[in-house]
């Protein structure tokens, strides 16, 4: 396992800029392990899949947990206002930071994750395989 570390700021797309870190470091698995931050615009779709709520205020960043790979990402994000309402869902582009996002990310050097679609869910689905080179 690896750890990556970094920090993104005023103005940063927060799915655009960890799918932009994966791509540079090729990572083929991994985790968040934390992500912690602000953002004064967020993008979250519902359980559903079918609605995309977009909020304009401050809001911080409770909670983002994920799988991703240069394949591609599955995250989902809590954030909380002013008014410790709540809301979260899958990561959407226009999540875009206020101060800061402060990112931990652990590599698995051991696995290959891909994502096919799967004829059941209609939605292009994990794929976990052992990376032999490793």
């Amino acid at each position: 396992m690896r750890e990556h570390a970094f920090r993104l700021r005023k103005g940063q797309d927060l799915k655009i800029e960890l799918e932009k870190y994966i791509k540079v470091h090729n990572i083929m698995a991994g985790i968040i392990v934390s992500c912690v931050g602000c953002l004064y615009e967020a993008s979250i779709r519902n359980a559903g899949g079918e609605k995309i709520i977009k909020l304009e205020k401050k809001l911080e960043i409770v909670s983002c947990t994920g799988t991703f790979s240069m394949d591609g990402c599955h995250i989902h994000i809590a954030v909380s206002d002013e008014n410790l309402n709540t809301y979260g869902g899958h990561l959407k582009e226009g999540c875009l930071v206020n101060t800061t996002a402060e990112i931990v990310l652990l590599e698995l050097e051991n696995y290959i994750f891909n994502r096919e679609i799967d004829n059941e869910t209609g939605y292009k689905e994990l794929v976990i395989k052992e990376n032999k080179v490793n």
